[in-house]
């Protein structure tokens, strides 16, 4: 028998309903007990739809609670720090939703706070857990594209609300740190290193958020990586690794469904699909988090590469508010 992890929910947000809470519904061992929100009402209706058995009209109640062992974050990215903080005092394991905090100061705090008071503290970056990036990872470490020297990643989707708390710069919001994040993510992931010079451009928002950006990163071996991202364009999710003999062409790369899906290799006018079997990467995530609770061990992906992501994030966003000069990391 796997022993049970007891799950609280801090925040109502639609990417813990449609998502993470049926990931852990599903999970070895994953049991959602609580979830909180400051509008008791809206908790109390979030609990009755997902068939959670408690709810409670603040965060701090579900903390204080001793029937929950680990807390899914989900807040708004400028609660992010606040709240793992007081969730590690209080001696809970965090899943916190990405980017894990606004910049890499803040990630190395609650990687601290973590570890004095020790818990476990991962990003919620779910792509990684899917076995198709497990793949393209292999495909690109074991050298079937040749040297690899440059990947192309893009992520946007049109956001239509203008109320949307991705347009407000007080939350955290703009198209980088919504889903640029995922473009500068897989391609560090991809290169294996870290950037040492980015430089980008933007387009602004009324509300002085990046509706819109692209960025060039590079690295100290030849390579380099073009990342876009937006509020503003049709949905779009792919990455290209591409090396001196072939390249990878991934659609749907970060949200690509329960179904079987495809890696295509390109290699002078032949084109090679890699079938890997579906799987639901939220639940991947959490069970890997789960076990790691249990068992004691560290994550696959600690609070400081949720760190070194922020950093290039930072040093994108001086770039774009600095005439588009490149930036040194």
């Amino acid at each position: 028998m796997v022993e049970p992890l007891r799950w609280g929910i801090l925040s109502t947000a639609n990417i813990g309903r449609a998502a993470v809470i049926p990931a852990i519904q599903a999970s070895r061992g994953g049991e959602v007990v609580a979830v909180a929100s400051r509008d008791e009402e809206r908790a109390r209706e979030f609990a009755k739809g997902l068939s959670i058995p408690k709810h409670h009209g603040s965060y701090e109640a579900l903390l204080d609670s001793d029937a929950i062992d680990a807390v899914y974050i989900g807040l708004p990215n400028s609660l992010h720090h606040e709240w793992t903080i007081k969730s590690a005092a209080a001696g809970k394991h965090i899943l916190c939703e990405k980017p894990l905090a606004l910049d890499a100061a803040e990630c190395e705090e609650m990687d601290a706070a973590a570890r004095e008071a020790n818990v476990t503290l991962m990003e919620a970056f779910m792509y990684r857990f899917h076995p198709r990036t497990e793949r393209v990872v292999e495909l690109v470490q074991n050298g079937t594209v040749g040297p690899l020297r440059a990947i192309n990643a893009s992520f946007s989707f049109r956001l239509t609300q203008p109320d949307n708390i991705r347009l407000d710069p007080e939350l955290g919001g703009g198209a980088l740190m919504d889903v640029g994040c995922y473009c500068v993510n897989v391609a560090r992931t991809l290169a294996g290193s870290e950037p040492v010079e980015v430089q980008a451009f933007a387009s602004w928002a009324e509300s002085d958020v990046d509706a819109q950006m692209a960025g060039t990163l590079r690295f100290d071996n030849g390579l380099f990586a073009q990342i876009d991202c937006a509020l503003t364009l049709e949905r779009r999710e792919r990455y290209v690794a591409a090396g001196t003999d072939a390249y990878l062409d991934v659609e749907r790369a970060f949200l690509p469904g329960k179904d079987e899906t495809t890696i295509d290799e390109h290699r002078g006018r032949e084109t090679t699909a890699h079938e890997v079997e579906g799987a639901d990467e939220y639940q991947l995530m959490v069970e890997h988090f789960a076990d790691c609770v249990r068992e004691g061990q560290a994550v696959r992906y600690p609070a400081t590469e949720a760190a070194a992501n922020m950093r290039t994030i930072e040093a994108l966003y001086r770039s774009a508010r600095n005439e588009s000069v490149p930036v040194k990391i």
